[in-house]
């Protein structure tokens, strides 16, 4: 989720300003993307597909198997993007969703916390988006709004729900061969590291909270990183020296980036 204020709280191959392995073998055939690789993160507009990078995150209900496939064609890894932790009304299964487990909004039109408390009812619905991202042939799972315990989601949700709720996530994309990421929840990397393939961060630069991804690239693990606010001179050089994969990006989240 990109982050709100309201909340309380020229190199194209190069994303991240470092050169860098591709990527290598995980447990069995997962893939692990290494620091510093290279990515686009395009959610809304026609899916460009001219950004010669090795690594596209896009939107796992919106593209098709044949985009996943084109992409996979042009050598590219593919990460599906979902949000697992809050309701969107806009989304296919969204009637599957009881009204007991939607809480406040979370700052976007359409979007509600979820009450991860209740994986009786959420576990089957995650799993079938997981399904539908491995139907799709995608390679990795991006779950947003995984830190709904540091908001007001109108749930008294605690640090434990969400480590369980966020192990449940990273299971059920494993258990489909597919890789997944910890987005943002920077306060429970160190606990969560080793679940995770990689993690997606937002605005840690702007926010003075980059260092804090540091045990993933010292797993050896991606950290993709986008900015919002900040030109591309405020943060670049933090992230050559930490080894992250940087975006400046627009909040709508469209093909327009810049690299570091």
């Amino acid at each position: 989720m990109r982050r709100l204020i309201l909340l309380p709280a020229l190199l194209l191959l190069l994303a991240g300003c470092t050169s860098a392995p591709d990527d290598g073998p995980a447990e069995g055939d997962r893939w692990q993307p290494r620091p510093g690789i290279g990515w686009q993160w395009q959610l809304r507009g026609r899916l460009d597909t001219s950004v010669d990078v090795p690594v596209y995150d896009i939107d796992g209900f919106d593209q098709s198997e044949a985009a996943v496939a084109g992409l996979h064609a042009d050598g590219r890894k593919v990460i599906c993007y979902l949000s697992t932790g809050a309701w969107e009304d806009w989304r296919p299964d969204a009637d599957e969703f009881p009204e007991a487990v939607l809480g406040r909004g979370n700052g976007w039109e359409g979007e509600r916390w979820l009450d991860i408390r209740r994986t009786d009812v959420l576990e089957p619905l995650m799993a079938a988006r997981i399904d539908m991202c491995r139907d799709k042939g995608f390679d990795a799972v991006e779950p947003d709004n995984m830190d709904g315990y540091r908001n007001e989601t109108g749930f008294p949700l605690t640090a434990a729900d969400q480590l369980r709720y966020n192990r449940l996530i990273a299971r059920l994309a494993h258990d489909r061969g597919l890789s997944v990421g910890l987005k943002n929840d920077l306060d429970q990397i160190p606990e969560l590291v080793d679940d995770f393939d990689f993690a997606v961060n937002e605005q840690c630069a702007q926010y003075g909270e980059c260092d804090e991804t540091t045990p993933f690239i010292e797993a050896g693990k991606a950290v993709f990183h986008v900015e919002y606010e900040l030109p591309t001179s405020r943060f670049c050089a933090e992230s050559r020296r930490l080894k992250l994969s940087s975006l400046l990006k627009k909040y709508e989240l469209t093909a327009w980036r810049e690299a570091c």
